[in-house]
């Protein structure tokens, strides 16, 4: 160590020695170093996440903001304290603990169950889908019949008498009088032999089928004498009734039978003239499946004969 000597009176007074020290960092030590980039980031960062949430706040509908909450609510449920032996060490303090749940059957208050929208579970099927289930039903039973009846020889000359037209109803099964052949007797509600075959035949069919069933009594135009208490309407009400309990006799189930009716000539076969023998039938109508019918199909909706061929002049006009 140096020893400070004595200085002269004329001697000036030392200057200090100041040394310098630079530390190069290759050039990135300006502006206080780049630490202010990760926080200018999060920053604008922040800044975009705000108004991204301001922008979907205000280009949503109520719906679809609650919508979007409950996407990122927690989906984990808090267990109550002291619920259910919560407050053991390991959730529960014994398998034997006493339950205090916090509605139980001697505390007031309400316990809610949420059930999601449609939540009825299995596959559903459309009004569409049930209604081409039933139309392949209805094609099959035709055709059954058809063989039957063309198999039968005292049937096969009543082939012409029956008709299948596919209504907003269901499936429709004319039984139609011509000027040969007769359902009833004149002016009675007595069925004739060959006509309560015919009904029996149509019984073997539609008792093999769910779909319910409405019959329909149709008379003609021609009027009664005047005095008697009989008239159209009571005479097709009573034909339907009988046909009700000839398809009965022959093995279809009461509680099948949905509506019998009796519309005198309101709902006539052949519109162009109402005295047609044809305008006398009687229509068994086998119903759509639950679900399958169509509640807002227009009235004048046009009803489809189901035949392979070309119709028939007589079914050139069906009922509308």
């Amino acid at each position: 160590m140096a020893t400070n000597a004595k200085r002269g009176r004329n001697e000036p007074e030392p200057r200090p020695i100041i040394i310098v020290k630079k530390i190069v960092d290759g050039g990135h030590g300006g502006h206080h170093g780049g630490a202010w980039k990760v926080a200018y980031a999060d920053f604008v960062t922040a800044m975009m996440a705000f108004f991204l949430l301001l922008w979907i706040l205000g280009a949503t509908t109520e719906k679809q903001r609650k919508g979007i909450a409950d996407y990122f609510s927690p989906t984990l449920v808090e267990m109550r304290q002291k619920s259910a032996g919560s407050n053991g060490p390991f959730g529960g303090d014994s398998i034997v603990a006493k339950d205090n749940y916090p509605h139980a059957a001697t505390q007031t208050g309400s316990r809610g169950l949420t059930i999601p929208k449609d939540a009825t579970g299995g596959a559903k099927e459309g009004a569409a889908a049930i209604r081409s289930r039933d139309r392949a039903r209805f094609t099959a039973l035709r055709k059954q019949l058809e063989a039957r009846m063309k198999a039968d020889p005292r049937l096969a000359r009543m082939h012409k008498n029956i008709r299948f037209t596919e209504t907003r109803e269901g499936l429709r099964i004319d039984l139609v009088d011509e000027a040969d052949f007769a359902m009833f007797s004149i002016g009675t509600d007595s069925l004739l032999p060959d006509a309560r075959q015919l009904v029996g035949e149509v019984a073997k069919l539609i008792q093999a089928v769910p779909n319910d069933i409405i019959v329909r009594g149709h008379t003609d135009a021609l009027p009664y004498a005047a005095g008697r208490s009989v008239n159209n309407w009571t005479l097709s009400t009573a034909r339907a009734e009988a046909t009700r309990s000839a398809l009965g006799s022959s093995g279809v189930i009461g509680d099948r039978f949905a509506r019998i009716e009796g519309v005198a000539s309101r709902e006539p076969y052949v519109p162009s003239n109402l005295y047609d023998p044809r305008n006398r039938r009687m229509s068994v109508t086998l119903a759509w499946s639950a679900g399958g019918a169509d509640p807002v199909e227009p009235a004048g909706a046009e009803d489809r004969p189901m035949f392979d061929g070309p119709p028939p002049v007589e079914l050139a006009q069906v009922e509308r």
